[in-house]
């Protein structure tokens, strides 16, 4: 995690169970880059859940994972900015590993939910909001963190859908949250590359 002009607004920050643990983890020999790279770890046990194992212990702990990966993108930056341990790579894995944790968990969704090509869709539209909020940034502009379908809705999303199916299973012996949940992050992403690539065109026409 480096030295970053544009941060995402996360309200967690400000709470003090994140401002303790990250000033313990910035007293610590941890850093920012590894909490990054852990996230992706926790999406990959999430993933192979969602794959390979979807029945109700490993949509349970896919949604867990979910949470432990957003909790890593939490504290990775808090323990690089508040804690003063940023690197000269940061930025890169602030980014990076962000785009792969995305990736495999839309796809294993797509894949639990029996239409694998839906989260390839999902991942590869996840992937296109990122790219226009920091091509937004090349431009000189502020990065656009708007969704409908940011990375914190889609993670949101996710849970969900893991839950609801769930408790679908548990009842009816069905799973359609999972495909509601596919669905809903891939046109959510779509939609979100558009608001986000007009609001660049609106800052640009207006010499912003």
């Amino acid at each position: 995690m480096g030295n970053r002009t544009d941060r995402r607004p996360i309200a967690a920050r400000a709470s003090g169970w994140a401002q303790k643990l990250s000033a313990a983890l910035a007293q610590s020999s941890i850093t920012p880059n590894q909490i990054s790279l852990l996230s992706v770890f926790f999406a990959a046990i999430g993933a192979m859940m969602l794959a390979w194992s979807p029945n109700l212990a490993g949509l349970l702990l896919c949604a867990v994972c979910v949470q432990l990966r957003l909790l890593c993108n939490l504290l990775d930056g808090m323990v690089a900015m508040e804690g003063g341990k940023q690197t000269a790579t940061g930025a890169i894995f602030n980014e990076f590993p962000d785009r792969v944790a995305d990736s495999l968990l839309i796809v294993g969704l797509g894949h639990a939910a029996q239409l694998p090509w839906l989260g390839w869709l999902g991942a590869l539209l996840a992937a296109l909001t990122a790219y226009v909020r920091v091509f937004g940034g090349s431009l000189g502009l502020a990065q656009d963190f708007r969704g409908p379908m940011a990375k914190q809705h889609r993670m949101a999303v996710l849970t969900a859908a893991c839950v609801l199916a769930i408790l679908e299973r548990w009842t009816i012996g069905s799973s359609y949250s999972l495909l509601v949940g596919s669905i809903a992050i891939a046109a959510g992403s779509l939609l979100t590359c558009v608001g986000r690539t007009r609001a660049i065109s609106a800052q640009l026409r207006s010499g912003r």
